[in-house]
């Protein structure tokens, strides 16, 4: 899925696009609100992220030229003013869901996420299964080859993670963020013992490994 990134700030844009790309997506940044609307019109994408304080044309105005051409590109309004007012005239103007700055980047990925499911109309699965692995998120269940995995809670939440994730390389820092929530030093090798507490569990006793570590990178589960 592409994700259009509409940020006059770098720094914010970067980190942004680098947190996306880690999550499986591909990007596109407009520094400006006259390029962010030329590329929104003109290229397909599935979602956009739009910050208000923008040179050349404002982001309240690029989501309504937006709108004016009949588009549905689900938006979410990025915005340093957490003014009451502002967030209802992002909304009015056709913004989908804001955020105000600062924001972490796992709450951002999550808004990114739930705008997609409600655009795409799928309902939330209650079971996640990669080949023989299946995690029931109701009982809190996990099994193998229908074989019972006994995992700590921040084991299934890992586990979780890195199935609805399949496929996609995650970073360190991502899954700090989204199964830690807490802002460890990047240093700490934390993600690393963790994963391998989940391989003894999960990849160990079976023929086929699903926990792959991708040097650099992070870690995918395929």
């Amino acid at each position: 899925m592409r994700i259009l990134i509409i940020e006059d700030d770098a720094q914010t844009a970067g980190f942004v696009a680098k947190g996306l790309q880690q999550a499986g997506f591909r990007t596109c940044h407009a520094a400006d609100g006259l390029d962010g609307l030329f590329k929104a019109k003109t290229e397909p994408f599935d979602l956009a992220v739009i910050d208000i304080m923008l040179p050349k044309l404002d982001g309240f105005s690029v989501i309504e030229e937006i709108r004016g051409a009949g588009m549905t590109l689900p938006i979410i309004v990025l915005s340093a003013r957490d003014s009451v007012e502002s967030k209802i005239k992002g909304l009015e103007k056709g913004g989908d869901d804001y955020l105000a700055k600062p924001f972490s980047f796992s709450e951002l990925l999550a808004r990114i996420q739930a705008l997609l499911r409600r655009a795409g109309q799928t309902a939330e699965p209650t079971t996640l299964v990669v080949r023989d692995l299946e995690l029931d998120l109701l009982r809190r269940k996990v099994t193998r080859g229908g074989e019972p995995i006994d995992l700590q809670p921040l084991e299934f939440q890992l586990l979780e993670y890195l199935m609805r994730n399949q496929g996609r390389v995650v970073s360190k820092t991502t899954i700090l963020e989204h199964v830690w929530e807490y802002n460890f030093d990047t240093q700490s090798n934390i993600v690393e013992a963790g994963i391998s507490r989940l391989r003894e569990k999960v990849d160990k006793p079976f023929d086929t490994k699903l926990i792959r570590t991708v040097r650099g990178f992070g870690y995918v589960l395929e």
